[in-house]
């Protein structure tokens, strides 16, 4: 029976390049049955891939080869391969670990359509290569690729009628373990990958600019080289170059193209959107590792996610338990008191640099340890076609908790899949029936041993979800943000939070493009993998708390809370205090003072009313103008005794002292109507009008003087549109705007940004100061 290619860049060692391609037949032996299938000549091996399946793809390290022949048959198109040891892949197709076969053997491969003088050059050229040392040789291989990558020109018959070349560069395509060398073409239209080799299931990769969603620039080993792509339908290109200069005109050329039109998510809009719940605490660890270059496409910089829940024994699981969680102020490794002294102490006897942790929270082989159910081939590729000990799997993740408390070499967090409720827990079922081995007590490493309160692995990743977005984690998740992206990740905060790590693992370390001896490079390149990356720093400051819970994530977890506990409606009394006609025309704004004394009003007739609702008495009528005007709002700056702000229909704001019972500033706010007031906690006074703006003001320190209009006006919202309402989020740190055309749209009071429309096109904002 025959099936597709079974081949990968899995199947090579990291970093192993892969060249060629032929249509041959094998035999292992003179009487051998010839085996149809195809060889690829890569940088360290010759791999046959059989058709017929059932049959293992044999590989050949160029290493065990003692000769490399061609036939001395005159007519003969046949090499002669003389090996010591050759390694089974795959065989019956089954995903197993590698079986190497250490016995003398002789190959014979028969080309089918190419002359072995053609490809025995470039063969035993590699085979020279394959006795020098490690980086010697991966410097040796990189330049006959580069060789040989010269050669290969981008067909412009794929290119639309009317596309332009813009740029092209050369550089490599990165998935999880493996790395693809191509040609990268930017047009007018499109963005192509063009491989060097035929791994890829087409001639090319082409995405179009429009359906592009995001460009994040990268960091690749620790170096900012790497480009990545997110476009639809929910797909990713990842991309690595030479060097940040290359990088970096390509980014800029994307970003000059019409058709590009990206998805904004600014740093401070996105923290804005989680503190005020408009994004949960998973999608917001999502985006925060985007942002730290983590990707799942790299896993050496894989997202890393935090462990939340501390109990994994209790029958159930109470999540308005406290003791439930993990204490999210500290790193793994600082949890158990008795192991920190430990660690510290060693610390303290260590030369510089010192370290605290010998081992990371997320490097590749922890990644794994993790998935390895779900991506045992990845498993296979990083540990030279092994899987690891029985006893040493993911085989329980109470035993896998218990031993990041108390093991002196293990502080893994967790990967997002533990949190992923669309994705059902699949990484902890052995689905695809692997034989991983027996453990020393005989039990065959199957499922991954969940905790006694779930009862399916669905069930597992749903709890873990509801812990991950519980009140409790909400609260404190911002002082784990510190550690792992924040101000605490290096430096003095990092020695004063117990946060320090190998300095291999942080950014600026090492500078490789300045390392020129091979064998160096190649050994800090291994350290940088094997130890793990300190994600890129994001905040430098404490980062803000959560401010408000996720009602609609509770909802779809159905965790929904008891409202009543907040609005209990059966027990509200409604209760007419007092009812009187006060002003002789409309009465447009109603304000409680602070101390919730008095209710003050403006109205039509040019007249401010303050009545005492204790005594249900008219404590203050004045009129604020000597002539009647409309009146639109007021409001009651808590910073200023007595004080209202007054707006007008003919854009004045009038400030009244109501115990002196003058005017004591009245300036032309707007060119037109003002319509609505807010004010802030700090002081902040914000404008609508009718003249399409919003406008923000810095008042001035009590007692109130007359407001400075040039050096007073901060910022000035543009609208389409009539300005009709505004409010101030509670925490001041969202603002919202309507207009007389039914649109809503949202700033961020902290820099005054726009966030969103709904519905509609983004507005502008035109910074004053």
């Amino acid at each position: 029976m025959e099936n597709k290619e079974r081949f990968s860049l899995l199947l090579l060692e990291p970093g192993e390049y892969y060249f060629e391609d032929y249509i041959a037949s094998l035999a292992v032996t003179e009487n051998d049955t010839w085996l149809s299938g195809r060889l690829k000549v890569c940088s360290l091996s010759l791999v046959f891939d059989p058709k017929d399946y059932h049959k293992p793809i044999l590989k050949i390290p160029f290493t065990q080869c003692g000769s490399i022949t061609k036939s001395s048959d005159k007519d003969s198109n046949i090499l002669n391969i003389i090996s010591k040891q050759y390694i089974e892949m795959l065989d019956h197709n089954v995903l197993e670990p590698y079986k190497f076969v250490n016995e003398l053997s002789l190959f014979r491969i028969d080309l089918k359509y190419a002359r072995v003088e053609n490809c025995l050059s470039l063969i035993l050229q590699l085979h020279r290569a394959s006795s020098l040392q490690t980086a010697e040789h991966r410097h040796m291989a990189a330049a006959i690729a580069f060789g040989r990558q010269t050669l290969i020109t981008f067909d412009p018959t794929w290119l639309e009628l009317g596309e332009n070349i813009i740029i092209e560069e050369v550089g490599q395509k990165i998935t999880p373990l493996s790395i693809n060398s191509g040609r990268i073409v930017l047009t007018s239209l499109h963005v192509y990958f063009q491989p060097f080799n035929n791994n890829e299931t087409t001639l090319y990769l082409k995405i179009k600019l429009s359906e592009i969603k995001r460009i994040i620039k990268r960091r690749f080993l620790l170096q900012q080289v790497g480009l990545e792509f997110e476009y639809e339908p929910n797909k990713q290109l990842y991309l690595t170059f030479k060097n940040t200069e290359i990088r970096d005109n390509l980014y800029d050329n994307l970003l000059n193209q019409s058709k590009v039109k990206m998805e904004k998510r600014e740093r401070c809009i996105m923290t804005l959107k989680w503190q005020n719940g408009a994004l949960s605490n998973y999608d917001y660890l999502l985006y925060l590792n985007s942002l730290a270059d983590r990707t799942v496409n790299d896993l050496t910089q894989y997202p890393v996610f935090p462990w939340v829940v501390a109990d994994y024994s209790s029958p159930t699981l109470d999540l308005t338990n406290s003791n439930t969680f993990r204490d999210l102020t500290k790193p793994i490794g600082a949890l158990n008191p008795e192991r920190l002294l430990k660690l510290q102490d060693r610390y303290n006897e260590m030369n510089a640099p010192k370290f605290l942790y010998g081992s990371h929270y997320s490097t590749p082989g922890f990644v794994l340890f993790y998935l390895v159910r779900k991506y045992p081939q990845y498993m296979l590729c990083l540990q030279n076609g092994r899987f690891d000990h029985p006893d040493r799997m993911f085989n329980s993740i109470s035993d896998a908790w218990r031993n990041v408390l108390n093991n002196m070499s293990d502080f893994k967090e967790l990967v997002p899949e533990f949190y992923d409720t669309d994705q059902c827990g699949d990484f902890l079922t052995n689905k695809y029936a692997i034989d991983f081995g027996t453990r020393h007590d005989g039990r065959k490493v199957g499922d991954v041993e969940l905790p006694q309160w779930a009862n399916s692995p669905v069930d597992v990743i749903s709890k873990l979800r509801q812990a991950l977005e519980s009140d409790y984690v909400s609260n404190h998740l911002h002082h784990w943000i510190d550690l792992i992206f924040g101000y605490k990740q290096n430096g003095t905060e990092a020695i004063k939070a117990n946060n320090v790590f190998y300095y291999l693992c942080y950014e600026g370390a090492v500078d490789l493009n300045n390392v020129r001896d091979w064998n160096q490079r190649h050994a800090l390149e291994v350290q940088i993998m094997e130890f793990g990356q300190i994600p890129k720093q994001i905040f430098e400051k404490p980062h803000p708390p959560k401010t408000c819970l996720l009602i609609k994530d509770f909802q779809k977890f159905g965790i929904l809370p008891n409202i009543e506990q907040y609005w209990n409606w059966k027990n509200l009394n409604v209760l007419k205090l007092f009812t009187t006609t006060i002003h002789r025309d409309i009465a447009t704004s109603v304000k409680f003072s602070e101390d919730m004394q008095t209710v003050w009003s403006v109205g039509y007739d040019a007249m401010l009313k303050v009545h005492c609702i204790l005594t249900q008495k008219q404590i203050r009528s004045v009129i604020v103008q000597g002539f009647p005007v409309k009146f639109n709002d007021i409001i009651l700056p808590s910073n200023y005794t007595s004080t209202a702000l007054i707006a007008t229909m003919h854009g004045s704001l009038i400030v009244y002292d109501i115990d002196c019972c003058r005017i004591t500033d009245d300036f032309r706010a707007h060119e037109d109507s003002i319509s609505c007031l807010a004010w802030s906690k700090n002081g902040f006074l914000i404008t609508g009008s009718l003249d399409c703006t919003a406008r923000i003001w810095k008042a001035p320190q009590a007692p109130w003087t007359k407001i400075e209009l040039i050096t007073s006006l901060k910022a000035e919202l543009e609208h389409e549109n009539k300005v009709t309402s505004l409010a101030l989020s509670i925490d001041n740190k969202l603002l919202a705007t309507g207009t007389n055309v039914g649109e809503i749209f949202l700033w961020s009071f902290f820099d005054y940004s726009f966030i969103q429309q709904l519905p509609g096109i983004p507005k502008t904002c035109r910074q004053c100061k």
